[in-house]
């Protein structure tokens, strides 16, 4: 087999792939990626036997076709420090010696393949009775960005650790939540058509988010077992998780009737500096607001550490005073993109609301916040 390929158009397919790869595997040929030729299109695959990504790469003066392994680290890393040029690649199809040049030979590397048959390549048929439907990227990273940092890490409530995707024929919610906070973000930039629903365990979410380009369509298709996830240059199949996700609809309070609008960088900053003076056990902060400002506070009482600072805020009652983890708190305050923040509160033993002062046009998020005993201020 031989054909040659701009380097740095290889280089961005493997580097993406190759996120697939876990650090250990069981399998030693897990490490590599599975390299096919078929006429002008070089496929390279990476699995974890869970999860398989595929890309796709043009090449040019083909020659031949076949499959072969070949190390994923070392051939990404040489293609890191490759210029922006076309390099050849040449495989012997019976020992796998593969040799890459370029510049006309200035540049020579040679190593060894492994056959490709050898490569635990999973099974990504869907069933037959799987929903498909077709989405812009966009909509999907929209709800992966917002919801992926409140996904939950109990082994102990297996189906909270994912993102729940509540697919509508009008829309998309996706939904995370960790037992102290929730979010739930809606969005309906293109309707699906189609009723289904799934758990995207973490790993999936996160490759979906690196992969996944900003524009274009992306068909998925899920079965109750696995999901699909295609665009013209990549297939991402993966396993989802089994149980059934808690009804996120029953835990959003229906009447937090004080509203607090703070700014959002300004807020966000006092709380990481206060922060830092607190007891990093609990990561307690313990907010007094007013009508016309909010004061953050935290303590360390065994490091003898205080920490005050206020920020201007609107409050629509005379004066409150309830904590939070400081930690989820500046998660919240990092994923809404809105210039102010709007804070819903009911009494300090309730769950914050928190919402971006204004919601996009296709889009609404709702992040939820249980809040920590507060004895005094």
């Amino acid at each position: 087999m031989k054909f040659n390929v701009e380097s740095k158009v290889l280089y961005s397919s493997t580097s993406a792939v190759s996120k697939v790869i876990n650090s250990k595997n069981p399998m030693p040929i897990l490490n590599n990626f599975l390299v096919e030729l078929k006429g002008n299109v070089l496929t390279i695959t990476a699995s974890d036997i869970e999860n398989t990504l595929s890309a796709r790469v043009p090449v040019m003066e083909a020659e031949g076709e076949g499959r072969f392994c070949v190390d994923a680290r070392r051939l990404t890393d040489l293609l890191k420090s490759m210029p922006a040029i076309g390099i050849t690649f040449e495989i012997d199809d019976d020992s796998l010696a593969i040799q890459v040049t370029y510049n006309n030979g200035a540049g020579k590397f040679d190593f060894i393949g492994v056959v490709g048959d050898e490569y635990p390549t999973p099974q990504v048929e869907m069933d037959a009775d799987a929903v498909s439907f077709t989405v812009p990227c966009e909509q999907i990273l929209a709800g992966i960005d917002n919801t992926l940092f409140a996904v939950g890490t109990d082994t102990l409530r297996p189906q909270m650790m994912g993102i729940y995707f509540d697919i509508m024929e009008e829309g998309i919610t996706f939904v995370a939540t960790d037992t102290r906070k929730l979010v739930r973000y809606r969005n309906s930039l293109a309707a699906p058509g189609v009723t289904t629903s799934c758990i995207m365990p973490t790993k999936p979410a996160q490759v979906i988010k690196n992969v996944l380009p900003k524009e274009g369509p992306v068909n998925i298709s899920i079965d109750g077992k696995r999901a699909l996830i295609q665009t013209e240059d990549i297939s991402f199949s993966c396993q989802l998780l089994k149980g059934v996700y808690p009804n996120y609809n029953r835990v959003v309070p229906e009447n937090n009737p004080f509203t607090m609008t703070v700014d959002t960088q300004s807020f966000l900053s006092a709380l990481r500096r206060v922060s830092v003076f607190g007891d990093q056990g609990q990561n307690q902060v313990k907010l007094r607001i007013t009508p016309n400002e909010v004061t953050v506070k935290a303590v360390d009482n065994a490091y003898c550490t205080r920490a005050v600072e206020s920020v201007p805020c609107d409050f629509d009652k005379e004066e409150m005073v309830i904590g939070f983890s400081a930690p989820y708190v500046m998660e919240i305050f990092s994923t809404i993109s809105t210039g102010e923040v709007i804070v819903k509160l009911s009494d300090p033993s309730r769950p914050g609301v928190f919402c971006p002062s204004e919601q996009g046009e296709h889009s609404d998020l709702l992040m939820i916040l249980m809040p920590m005993n507060v004895t005094e201020f």
